[in-house]
């Protein structure tokens, strides 16, 4: 077992949000996890969509935050999660007044 104090973990060099990866793929086969704070205002991509190779699974921890997955829009909060399928082009914007905290993997297929 690995265990790891999530304060402990540098985050990623980003300007937009804070975003932490606690393992990587490397580490544990096909599961690459992190969690990220979107402060109000913060939008990733910062422009256009994204898309993965692999499958992202997000779990809300804290906050609110809008989404786009598949063409369609939708307001995720604490204690909901979503999946994105290998491909689907998304983005993820907080709109919000405080920050929205949330844990996602990165699942390969």
């Amino acid at each position: 077992m690995k265990a790891v104090k999530v304060q402990d973990v540098q985050p990623d060099n980003r300007t937009d949000v804070i975003m932490k990866t606690i393992f990587g793929a490397g580490e544990n086969g096909q599961v690459t996890m992190g969690i990220a704070v979107f402060p109000p205002g913060a939008r990733v991509p910062a422009q256009n969509a994204a898309a993965h190779a692999c499958d992202e699974y997000s779990y809300i921890i804290k906050g609110s935050i809008r989404i786009m997955s598949g063409g369609q829009e939708q307001r995720l909060s604490a204690q909901q999660a979503s999946f994105i399928p290998a491909g689907e082009e998304h983005w993820a914007y907080n709109d919000s007044e405080s920050d929205c905290e949330l844990i996602w993997s990165l699942i390969e297929k």
